[in-house]
């Protein structure tokens, strides 16, 4: 493998805080490097230490075939074939994607191959070849992202470094990221990535190193790197231990019905109008005048049509409701007299007849109770009442 990239004893400071510590690594022509560690352990001080953009001070080792690098300016290292795509992408929102593409032409060694580069940057990305003309701040997370790493390309870079690109981005821009990761490899461009999804970056990359508390702690391959226990509780939420396959998917069963524990109060309704609507039934005698009966048996559930005949010596539903309705529909009838233009006192109203015993219905028999109160009580106010007189507009 030929090495680009070699990296030494690489330390950065931050006035007394030191951020990264004899760092080492390489990257060689057609790989891809992926960096991980938790936040806070230094990869993006690293990869601005490589770029030329830390702000503390940088010590230690940066060639690019041989070509030292620390202490040079960041455009220098561009032109020595280096190129960062800085975490937030970076992109000059108010400019359409042509106009940033051709910004990544400015370096001296990418300017004679500018339409060659063109061709190569939208082979890789399809869609900026679509949007060339749209402005770059109306476009998704996605596809700025694909322009950040376009005009980076632009540079005819040998190394292509990033910092966090799927930071923000759906898992299916994701997924097309990290192709077009493996793309770029192709040309044979060297890629190093500090990326926040280890699971997926170790998919693609050739190797990995470890970075904590500033200090490269351990570098392996990423197929050794992703069967590491540790790695796996650290970063790929393994715990050391393959996930378990999720158990085949069988259809809900629906569950069974509940048990009805009596007749609801709509089946209760339905079977008092149908005695009530015309024709009406005859009168059966009064219940309360019928000699005391024996203990009504058990009882029974009203069925949802129509109501089954009540037992024997208990009251029938049927019969109190069209008596109900018939001592109602008197002031329908004309039989109440003509109100005079004095109200005369109004004498007292006649003790209710005692209603006979309520069989047991279960839960449903407090609510037809209630109902047959209502029936009873509207009955009794269509008894005493009188019409006032008319209202002239």
């Amino acid at each position: 493998m030929t090495r680009m990239l070699e990296v030494r004893n690489l330390s950065a400071s931050y006035g007394q805080h030191r951020a990264l510590e004899d760092a080492s690594l390489r990257v060689g022509k057609g790989e891809i490097v992926v960096i991980l560690g938790a936040n806070g352990a230094g990869k993006s001080t690293l990869l601005k230490a490589l770029s030329g953009i830390c702000e503390g001070r940088a010590t230690g080792s940066v060639t690019l075939d041989g070509e030292e690098l620390i202490g040079q300016r960041p455009d220098r290292i561009v032109e020595a074939g280096l190129a960062l795509v800085p975490e937030g992408r970076g992109v000059f929102g108010d400019l359409t994607v042509q106009e940033n593409l051709l910004l990544g032409a400015y370096a001296k060694r990418a300017r004679d191959d500018e339409a060659a580069n063109v061709d190569r940057v939208l082979g890789l990305f399809p869609k900026l070849g679509e949007r060339r003309r749209q402005v770059v701040r109306t476009m998704s997370g996605g596809e700025q992202q694909m322009v950040a790493i376009g005009r980076a390309m632009m540079s005819s870079p040998q190394v292509l470094a990033l910092d966090e690109p799927s930071l923000g981005l759906s898992p299916l821009l994701c997924k097309e990221l990290f192709n077009s990761l493996k793309a770029v490899r192709e040309t044979g461009v060297g890629v190093l990535l500090v990326e926040q999804n280890a699971r997926q970056s170790l998919r693609i990359a050739d190797r990995g190193y470890l970075l904590e508390n500033g200090s490269i702690v351990h570098e392996d391959s990423a197929a050794a790197l992703a069967r590491d226990p540790a790695v796996q509780k650290a970063y790929l939420g393994g715990g050391g231990q393959a996930a378990p396959h999720p158990a085949p998917s069988r259809p809900a069963t629906p569950a069974a019905p509940r048990p009805r524990s009596g007749p609801s109060p709509s089946e209760i309704a339905a079977a008092a109008i149908g005695h009530v609507s015309p024709p009406p039934r005859p009168v059966r005698p009064d219940p309360a005048r019928a000699p005391a009966q024996p203990a009504p048996p058990a009882p029974q559930p009203v069925p949802q049509a129509a109501p089954k005949q009540a037992p024997t010596g208990a009251p029938d539903v049927g019969a109190l409701v069209a008596r109900a309705s018939a001592m109602a529909s008197r002031r329908t009838n004309g039989h109440l007299p003509t109100r005079p233009a004095t109200k005369p006192a109004q004498p007292a109203p006649a003790p209710a007849t005692p209603r006979p015993p309520m069989p047991d219905l279960g839960p449903s028999t407090d609510r037809l109770r209630a109902m047959l109160d209502e029936i009873e009580t509207a009955a009794r106010r269509a008894e005493t009442y009188r019409p006032g007189p008319t209202r002239r507009e």
